[in-house]
């Protein structure tokens, strides 16, 4: 008897159309012969596979559907604009083809099994290797869609950056007009990695703003080096300011030339002789002890050569008008200072990392 007659009657055996009397006789053959009786259960299992893959063939249609969407040149511009939706997007799609892999690789393997038992003599068996093998050809093109939204992703295209700077383990503060009318904000820290931030509290006419992060990427900061001068500095006082200019931090360093801002009735502002550029507005102004005594407001104006920081104490209003109802608890500010004494260098090193570029789509 051939494998494929062997086989004839194993799917008669199984599908109920022997007689009784030839039902009798072959269940007496499996117990006689193991080789028949092996063959019976394997057969079993294939067709319980051959059930399993039409109730996946769903799943590869899907897989199809998801790759005929995908257009990068189409969705690119979107994509970098937003870089935590791609991650959410690698992430959506990378479980999906993690499960189809396993599919395939489970039922391959079963097909290459059961098949060698057969000798391939049966059609409906190289065609179900083919469809496997469409449905592996498209998860691999697939992924490698995926891959490359991934990889030009790193190049963003955002419409204005400023520099912000962390209050605590989570908030952020910046200008008010680097993020005025924004569609969306994110800040980048010194390792290149973007969060997604929402606008938790503005005071316009002191131009502060105050960002949460909400990215659920993003691992809290430990406690910050400095803490916020309220008292008035001196006329002459050395101060420095780091902000994010260009793609990475730049120091600029001067001393105070007035307590007041544009004239004597400003009294929000200092009047500072720091060199800056529209990248410096939100940064932190600095005393020599890492005292922060303002936050640096780089918008142009009038008086030539002339710039400005926002003083410390009305920042300090601004946390305290923060509404209880948008904070999980009560904001709380450090009290020590562990950058006095430090050098400027070792001071600037320990800024790194709560120092933010704050970027606006």
């Amino acid at each position: 008897m051939s494998d494929y007659q062997l086989l004839e009657i194993i799917e008669r055996y199984l599908n109920g159309e022997m007689s009784q009397e030839e039902r009798i006789k072959f269940e007496l053959l499996r117990k006689e012969n193991n080789q028949v009786d092996s063959a019976v259960k394997e057969h079993q299992q294939f067709a319980g596979l051959l059930k399993q893959y039409a109730e996946r063939v769903e799943l590869e249609n899907r897989l199809n559907a998801i790759h005929e969407e995908i257009d990068v040149h189409t969705l690119k511009e979107d994509l970098m604009v937003h870089p935590s939706w791609i991650v959410q997007l690698w992430r959506h799609h990378h479980s999906k083809i993690s499960v189809a892999a396993s599919i395939v690789l489970f039922v391959i393997v079963s097909i290459m099994y059961l098949t060698g038992s057969f000798n391939n003599n049966n059609s409906k068996y190289v065609e179900l290797k083919r469809k496997v093998d469409r449905l592996d050809r498209s998860n691999q093109s697939l992924n490698r869609s995926l891959h490359d939204i991934k990889k030009n992703a790193a190049v963003e295209k955002y419409s204005f950056t400023g520099t912000g700077f962390a209050i605590n383990s989570n908030l952020i503060v910046t200008n008010y007009h680097v993020i005025n009318e924004a569609n969306s904000v994110y800040v980048q820290n010194a390792e290149g990695k973007s969060f997604k931030v929402e606008v938790l509290y503005t005071e316009p006419q002191n131009d502060i703003a105050i960002l949460k992060i909400v990215d659920t990427a993003f691992t809290s900061l430990s406690t910050v080096p400095y803490t916020f001068k309220r008292a008035k500095s001196d006329l002459g006082e050395d101060v420095y300011t780091l902000g994010y200019s260009s793609d990475s931090p730049v120091l600029g360093v001067g001393y105070l030339t007035s307590e007041n801002g544009v004239n004597s009735n400003d009294t929000v502002h200092y009047r500072i002789s720091i060199p800056m550029n529209p990248g410096n507005s939100g940064g932190p102004l600095i005393d020599n002890k890492g005292n922060i005594i303002g936050v640096v407001n780089a918008k142009q104006t009038q008086i030539e050569g002339a710039h400005f920081a926002i003083k410390s104490g009305y920042l300090l209003d601004a946390i305290h008008h923060i509404p209880a109802d948008s904070l999980a608890r009560r904001v709380s500010l450090n009290k020590k200072n562990t950058l006095a004494g430090l050098s400027r260098m070792q001071q600037i090193k320990k800024l790194n990392d709560y120092i933010f570029m704050v970027k606006v789509y």
